[in-house]
């Protein structure tokens, strides 16, 4: 007699449906007990707005407003600022490969810039170039291009050295080395950075709206504030997270494709 084969608790998992019902649910939930509460008095309608209201201010703001002018202001801050950010600083941090002394000298600079708080300088950044995407694009920079090298040069430190003998025995000239095995041997470390990058970059992009901008969903987010338009703020608190929440599938998208192409050439 055969027993049957128990499943662990962690392999139970839910259909794709079942998953999905209970987030509408849970969504559906959370709003009911929002504008329950408002309507009972519970929950201070001034200071939390309803949903109701929030789904009006919500259509207003895209049907009559500035909504996307907006969501394309930010979007093209955080995507400058990402490509920027993350290029530079994977070229720096493949850069330390080719000097071990030129890398001790700069770490420690990089380290120190790390662990200043970047928002800080927003301000600064700000006066320096001017009120225009520039400053936005230049705060989203210097949120992810020390990460980026950081994280490279980690990568760059975790090359196998007896791969690298093997090329030069191999008559590789250096540059030859850096172009097949570096290269290569560090792009997943590259790659394992871009979901942290992007968020850091709209986070950048938001911030320098905050200070000071013409247009952006951080700039409608403060002047919401300011006037006490809860339900706006609402808003473009939500138009915020869609297009995070976009961005971050597009470059989870393209992590796996680069992922695969790494993968592949490997394999050849």
């Amino acid at each position: 007699m055969t027993r049957k084969r128990r499943e662990l608790p962690q392999s139970r998992r839910w259909p794709g449906w079942a998953l999905g019902a209970w987030r509408a649910g849970l969504l559906l939930a959370i709003l009911g007990l929002w504008q329950g509460g408002v309507a009972l008095g519970v929950i201070d309608g001034f200071f939390w707005s309803s949903p109701a209201k929030v789904a009006a201010s919500f259509a207003a703001y895209l049907t009559h407003g500035d909504a996307l002018t907006d969501i394309g202001y930010t979007f093209r801050s955080t995507l400058i600022g990402f490509a920027l950010g993350t290029s530079i600083g994977s070229a720096v941090g493949l850069s330390f490969w080719w000097s071990p002394n030129y890398a001790a000298v700069a770490q420690p600079y990089l380290v120190a810039f790390e662990s200043m708080p970047k928002l800080a300088l927003a301000p600064l950044i700000v006066l320096i170039f001017g009120l225009g995407v520039a400053s936005k694009i230049a705060i989203a920079v210097a949120l992810t291009v020390v990460v980026s090298c950081l994280t490279t040069f980690s990568g760059v430190r975790a090359i196998d050295q007896d791969g690298e003998r093997l090329f030069y025995s191999l008559g590789a000239t250096r540059w030859q080395v850096f172009l097949k095995y570096v290269i290569p041997g560090v792009l997943p470390w590259v790659i394992s950075i871009l979901r942290v990058n992007i968020g850091l970059a709209l986070t950048g992009a938001v911030v320098g709206e905050f200070i000071a901008a013409e247009h952006g969903l951080g700039r409608a987010i403060l002047y919401a504030g300011e006037t006490y338009d809860v339900a706006l703020v609402w808003s473009g608190v939500l138009l915020l997270s869609a297009l995070s929440f976009a961005m971050y599938i597009a470059v989870s998208w393209l992590e796996r494709l680069l992922v695969r192409g790494v993968t592949h050439g490997a394999a050849v």
